[in-house]
């Protein structure tokens, strides 16, 4: 059992899959076994969500910096730069003075390229404090949370409906 929540807790911490990829594992892997506990998956991928947010935030622009004109990971570098800066400024021109409620609303709609890690990294852009970044990033990913596990948990129950 606690290789399953392991899985979904490392799904969580991939970039581009996150909290938004496992908490869709987490219900299949609940309709596979019904001795797993949602409530501890939910907490374990919220954990994993988060637990890069401070490296990114401190550490993932002077990497990226540093690595734009390397050879060989000078291009996805680069892509990456570019997406946070990109990210930031449209963050910035919607919000004005309510950068915090536009980044957690950022990370918390589900879409391709939003998340902890792309908002993360927006806000460290932004030089946006680290503090009301994490708590953006905390409540961003708390909605997104809500989101894809009402809609996991409807669509693995009409799932069920059909194929029963």
């Amino acid at each position: 059992m606690l290789k399953k929540y392991l899985w979904v807790f490392l799904w969580s911490m991939v970039p581009l899959v996150e909290l938004r990829g496992a908490i869709p594992i987490a219900y299949w892997t609940k309709a596979a076994d019904p001795n797993f506990n949602l409530l501890t998956a939910y907490i374990l991928i919220a954990i994993g969500n988060m637990l890069p947010v401070p490296f990114i935030y401190f550490f993932a622009r002077t990497v990226l910096e540093w690595g734009k004109d390397k050879p060989v990971i000078g291009k996805f570098f680069s892509f990456c730069l570019s997406k946070g800066e990109k990210g930031g400024k449209k963050l910035q021109e919607k919000a004005g003075q309510g950068l915090f409620i536009a980044l957690m609303l950022f990370v918390g709609i589900p879409l391709p390229g939003t998340g902890a890690w792309t908002g993360t990294l927006a806000a460290s852009i932004l030089d946006m404090g680290f503090k009301k970044s994490v708590l953006a990033v905390v409540c961003g990913v708390a909605l997104a949370g809500i989101i894809i596990g009402t809609a996991s948990s409807l669509g693995l129950g009409a799932w069920i409906g059909i194929t029963t």
